[in-house]
């Protein structure tokens, strides 16, 4: 294999990888706080489909953007309500918001644009561009360091950026500030933060509709910058993907980058070499479409280890009188 062939293989790892980060991130964020969230899948779907029809319509990605993350902070704010104020079951109501995305955005689709629950395709200002990077094109003739610098850091779309430096900033945010100590107790003991005067379904709510913000940001990725339109279930089992690899993380953001990256290389793995000849018979499409599913949860199953959540998680809290 040669060096532009791992370049081209480690720059879709980078791109399929960016949605997984940001739907990671978000259940990080949610689930440290103690609101479990199955619902990420939901959330970007929904996403998708709103800042798709949005980019559409008026031309301009932006306002796609701020649309579909409109649309997951509602999701979310509902998913709060459930879990949060009205103390149901988190892991029921994150199923019914992926069963409710999944329906409501073919529904639409179908009625305004008549595609089969698809959005027309997006050119133009309704999609991202990828943007160049200072002295790509300069550095480009040298050797090994030109390519790495030309071909894989630089040519990636806005969000693709926005993803890889979420991970410090949300390290900074839950291990430096104040208020992430405070999220991260009322994942742990939402009593004592209780009692210390805080409230613990405001920081709930708080991290919830971070997580409805994260999950805007992958569902605009996928339609708005990964593809040029909405289809109909796109998310494909992300969402899932996602928790699994928040849990070989063990619920901490620089372990979050490293499995998402795996994950999104097994992906660009298998979309890559698919019909492989081994002689004697050829390796189906399909079953190289299904590897990444396989092997996350073979190492799930066995590479993770005890992965221990916040002890307050899928709980809701119940204040003492």
């Amino acid at each position: 294999m040669d060096l532009n062939t791992i370049i081209q293989v480690l720059d879709s790892t980078v791109r399929l990888s960016t949605p997984l980060l940001l739907a990671c991130l978000a259940g990080l964020f949610s689930e440290r706080a103690g609101v479990f969230d199955i619902g990420l899948e939901g959330k970007m779907l929904i996403a998708g489909f709103f800042s798709a029809a949005v980019a559409f319509v008026t031309g301009s990605v932006w306002l796609g953007l701020l649309a579909g993350i409109g649309a997951s902070l509602a999701m979310s704010l509902l998913h709060g309500l459930a879990s949060i104020t009205f103390r149901g079951n988190q892991l029921i109501s994150g199923v019914a918001l992926n069963f409710l995305a999944s329906g409501l955005t073919v529904l639409i689709a179908q009625s305004w644009f008549g595609q089969g629950g698809r959005t027309p395709s997006l050119v133009g200002g309704a999609r991202f561009e990828e943007l160049t990077l200072p002295f790509a094109e300069a550095l480009r003739p040298v050797p090994v360091l030109g390519p790495i610098y030309a071909d894989l850091i630089s040519g990636h779309s806005f969000l693709v950026y926005v993803a890889f430096a979420m991970v410090p900033l949300t390290w900074w945010v839950l291990f430096r500030t104040r208020f992430g100590l405070r999220l991260r107790a009322v994942g742990e003991a939402p009593d004592a933060v209780d009692t210390a005067g805080v409230s613990v379904k405001g920081l709930r709510f708080a991290a919830v509709m971070i997580c409805g913000l994260l999950c805007g940001l992958a569902g605009a990725y996928l339609a708005t910058g990964l593809q040029a339109g909405f289809v109909r279930e796109m998310t494909a089992g992300r969402g899932y993907i996602a928790l699994a690899a928040l849990i070989f993380a063990k619920w901490r953001p620089w372990y979050a980058l490293s499995a998402c990256l795996l994950f999104g290389l097994l992906q660009a793995v298998a979309l890559r070499y698919q019909n492989i000849d081994l002689g004697a018979f050829t390796v189906p499409v399909q079953v190289m479409d299904a590897l990444p599913y396989i092997l996350t949860v073979v190492i799930l199953a066995g590479f993770v280890g005890k992965a221990i959540p916040p002890r307050a998680g899928g709980a809701p809290y119940v204040k003492e009188r």
